[in-house]
């Protein structure tokens, strides 16, 4: 039975999917295929809520789905009562830095964070406020003031570098709220979403000489993971999307930093050491397997990220590893995508179908003839130009779909990740001093 699907979802996808990004809300209305990979995430996500950790790197090509799957398990995670971070790697938001690359990613992710009753981030002030229900009701149960039992949820923080100005901050959010402070509020939430940038201002705002920085990326992440299962919740899932940025780094010290912080992540985690935390990063295969500049090229993470041999060898897919390559859509895959995307523009309305079944294949023919096995492999381009179709069939009826077809322009999707890299290698030859100098090149 097809439902009717709400026309703030429909919007969504359709807005979303015609720019080429990932909606944030519909996604059971077009999800496809992958479902053993689904499972083994499904899998990792209870590891989490029990008290586990979990370390996942996603390898697929450019417009592959990679983000797509992200943002599928990111949505079972907070099903499961998980709180989520996700954000995208970039030039200037990196896991290591020394200006401010680092802090600024830790920002993004702490913007980002999203419950199951607030999926679409800035969930901080109702984790907070979660968290002073749960201290308040400790408090009454012991006979302690509020500001003693926040310290005593806390306590667990002071274990790790900067867990008691954490706790002082948190402190001082209560204080706020009590007392219907509402600068202090603010400030409060830019210290814990990493917004301040020295420690004059933090102590001169919040009377904490702690703030969070570069150096502190990981340990952050941390803190919040304690903090969340605090709160009530069952742990924290954190996603990173575009990894392949540092692949595209040019000079090989910062590169080399990045590197050594993700194999720090991934140690930590998998050692179990902590408790009630997940990692998914994802990337191309360049930026896994290069051997000059991928994460390959660091002898100590290759070691730790090698595929299974057993399944090489087989010609089958480990879907338990530490690395998953994402399988690609099959045309039986990517024409149910087309079916489901064509009910979403319905509104889940079938008698308002603007094209047929005959339609769905005309047009997968079309990609074929022009762009090759790329339509389903990297099918990021084919949803575009077919939503392009539908909505000049819904604007002017009198079109008729078989007519059209062959007019649509449909381009493989890539990214230039090999000639940046090529001109990156080579400015590292021609002059190792300045390494740094075509960092921001693009082509």
């Amino acid at each position: 039975m097809i439902r009717p699907i709400k026309p703030k979802e429909r919007e969504a996808i359709i807005q979303s999917l015609r720019s080429g990004v990932v909606p944030r809300v519909g996604l059971q209305h077009i999800q496809v295929g992958r479902d053993k990979e689904l499972k083994s995430f499904v899998k990792d996500v209870a590891t989490i809520a029990d008290g586990g950790t979990s370390f996942r790197l996603v390898i697929g090509e450019y417009g592959s789905g990679k983000t797509f799957f992200l943002s599928l398990v990111r949505s079972i995670a907070l099903e499961k009562g998980l709180v989520t971070m996700n954000a995208d790697l970039s030039p200037t938001k990196r896991l290591h830095g020394s200006d401010g690359q680092a802090r600024l990613l830790l920002s993004e992710l702490i913007s980002s964070l999203s419950t199951r009753t607030k999926q679409d981030g800035n969930a901080l002030p109702n984790i907070l406020e979660k968290f002073i229900s749960t201290a308040r009701d400790i408090a009454a149960q012991k006979g302690l003031d509020i500001s003693s039992a926040i310290y005593e949820q806390l306590n667990e923080l002071k274990e790790y570098p900067g867990g008691y100005a954490f706790a002082q901050v948190v402190n001082k959010y209560w204080t706020a709220y009590e007392n219907g402070d509402e600068e202090l509020k603010d400030k409060v939430l830019r210290w814990l979403r990493a917004e301040y940038t020295t420690k004059t201002d933090a102590l001169r705002d919040l009377g904490v000489r702690e703030f969070i920085n570069d150096a502190t990326f990981f340990n952050t992440l941390i803190l919040y993971s304690i903090f969340v299962r605090k709160a009530g919740y069952n742990g924290l899932l954190i996603c990173l999307d575009e990894m392949v940025n540092l692949y595209k780094i040019s000079n090989s010290s910062s590169r080399k930093a990045n590197y050594e912080e993700i194999l720090s992540i991934l140690n930590n985690t998998l050692q179990g050491t902590l408790s009630h935390i997940g990692f998914i990063m994802s990337g191309t295969p360049e930026f896994l397997t290069d051997g000059n500049r991928g994460l390959y090229s660091y002898e100590a993470l290759k070691s730790r990220l090698s595929e299974n041999s057993f399944s090489k060898d087989l010609g089958l897919t480990d879907y338990n590893t530490t690395v998953l390559r994402l399988a690609n859509l099959t045309k039986e895959e990517m024409f149910i995508l087309l079916k489901n995307l064509r009910n979403v523009y319905a509104s889940g309305h079938e008698e308002q179908y603007l094209i047929p079944d005959d339609g769905l294949l005309a047009y997968l023919n079309h990609c074929a003839n022009k762009i090759g096995d790329s339509y389903f492999r990297t099918p990021r381009n084919t949803i575009k130009g077919f939503l392009d179709l539908l909505s000049m069939l819904e604007q002017y009826p009198d079109l008729q779909w078989s007519s059209m077809i062959d007019q649509i322009e449909v381009t493989q999707d890539v990214e230039p990740t090999e000639i940046s890299a090529i001109i990156s290698q080579q400015a590292d030859k021609q002059n190792a001093i300045h390494e740094d100098e075509f960092a921001s090149f693009r082509l």
